[in-house]
């Protein structure tokens, strides 16, 4: 009886394995991003309260330094690898600094294939013009001259101002 009940587990698992396409497959990119988005902002809120502590460098550029909780964003790519893992696509933390945002933890890579930490949002784009009105934005936009499906949002401080920049993106086939 043990052996039948094990086969016809076994039949019933692998046969829902090979009907079921993985969820990725089913949904589109303006779905990937929302999720990934969420996804970010999720693991980010665990981590603890978005604040400015302070400066620190990335890639020679001195800038605010941005944590969650505890956790310092700046050169630290562990929370955007994750989505990464998860999600796919591209992951990158936003810090305000004067008028720009810089990278200060992104897998979106240079045509070098390193990171772009401190390279800056666009400051003609769509995606700052929305940011900088306290909006979000989710559309097409280029990335360092690639074209990608994209979501952008504030990310605020206990004071409601916008310290930083969430963003999640896929590069388009």
């Amino acid at each position: 009886m043990r052996t039948t009940t094990l086969a016809l587990f076994l039949l019933v698992f692998t046969a829902d394995l090979t009907v079921l396409p993985h969820p990725r497959v089913l949904a589109g990119p303006a779905e990937d991003v929302q999720s990934a988005m969420q996804l970010l902002k999720s693991k980010a809120a665990a981590l603890g309260a978005p604040s400015i502590k302070g400066e620190e460098a990335v890639a020679g550029k001195t800038v605010p330094a941005l944590y969650f909780g505890n956790a310092k964003m700046n050169n630290n790519f562990s929370l955007v690898d994750e989505v990464q893992k998860e999600k796919g696509g591209t992951a990158t933390i936003f810090v305000k600094s004067g008028d720009d945002f810089v990278r200060v933890a992104t897998n979106v890579k240079k045509d070098d294939g390193s990171r772009a930490i401190g390279t800056l949002l666009d400051p003609k784009g769509k995606a700052i013009a929305a940011v900088a009105k306290g909006e979000s934005f989710f559309g097409d936009v280029d990335i360092l001259g690639k074209p990608y499906t994209t979501g952008y949002e504030p990310i605020r401080d206990a004071q409601n101002n916008i310290i930083g920049v969430y963003y999640v993106g896929y590069l388009k086939g």
